[in-house]
């Protein structure tokens, strides 16, 4: 682990791993790989889930790109997963950068498959072109949780915009992966979550992810319920007979854990 931060650290990078307090980072970062969060580490939106830090963010790195490029190529990544705090100051939320940060890793390898989790770019429908022209292979946006839920867990977020974003990804490539993730134990009926999955199916919505919500400090959302193993495998099982590619639900299952072979498996599916 000392010597990913070591990395991270000497190329003025961040990871989600760390600013979300993962409970997988020590896993992935022994591994030698993570989640980099481009955009600095300080989001302008106040979700009560996230431990995220939350305020004034700092100006944008140019060098990002050029950095995470460097990552990559010293940890040997063959798959790479890129997020972003949400920058509701930025004209575009970010999603320029984004796209510069994309073609500089195809420059670098072009059989580097890439993977990024975007925010909801305020419905931007002129952002999310420029991401989805940059031509990544999987396009996340977490739902998060259930509609009811949005106004005390997400209440900067829409529930059908953000649900929109990933209907309109697959409009404007079709050939591109979406993908998105949900945290039970916020409160949520099963039939809630049922009709959530039931959503991004009939956006084409192609990989998924569950995993349990943990609150990062009692500062943040409670955690009203611990879901049982039992259930995760039930969501597991449902999502598969609705037609996702790939499912992923296990309590720590977290949206970019194990995204390589989330994705494998989705594309070995679909030839």
């Amino acid at each position: 682990m000392s010597g990913m931060r070591t990395l991270i650290d000497g190329l003025s990078l961040h990871t989600i791993c760390e600013s979300a307090l993962c409970p997988n980072i020590g896993d992935c970062f022994s591994q030698g790989t993570a989640t980099f969060l481009l955009l600095g580490d300080t989001c302008t939106r106040n979700c009560t889930f996230c431990a995220v830090k939350k305020g004034v963010p700092e100006t944008v790195d140019e060098e990002e790109p050029e950095h995470l490029a460097e990552a990559v190529k010293r940890l040997g990544l063959r798959h790479i997963v890129i997020t972003s705090v949400t920058r509701d100051d930025l004209s575009d939320g970010g999603a320029a950068h984004f796209a510069r940060t994309i073609r500089r890793l195809r420059a670098e390898d072009r059989a580097l498959t890439v993977e990024v989790l975007v925010p909801d770019f305020a419905g931007s429908l002129e952002a999310l072109r420029l991401v989805v022209d940059a031509r990544p292979d999987v396009i996340n946006h977490n739902l998060e949780t259930v509609p009811r839920l949005y106004p005390e867990v997400r209440p900067k977020a829409d529930y059908q915009r953000s649900l929109g974003l990933l209907r309109l990804v697959k409009e404007l490539d079709g050939r591109i992966i979406t993908k998105s993730g949900l945290m039970v134990g916020l409160g949520e009926t099963r039939d809630e979550m049922l009709r959530v999955m039931a959503d991004l199916r009939e956006v084409d919505c192609g990989l998924l992810t569950i995993g349990q919500y943990l609150a990062p400090s009692s500062e943040h959302h409670p955690v009203v319920r611990f879901v049982t193993p039992d259930e995760f495998s039930e969501y597991e099982r449902i999502g598969q007979e609705m037609g996702f590619g790939a499912v992923a639900s296990t309590p720590l299952v977290r949206s970019s854990f194990d995204a390589a072979r989330l994705y494998a498996r989705a594309t070995a599916r679909s030839k």
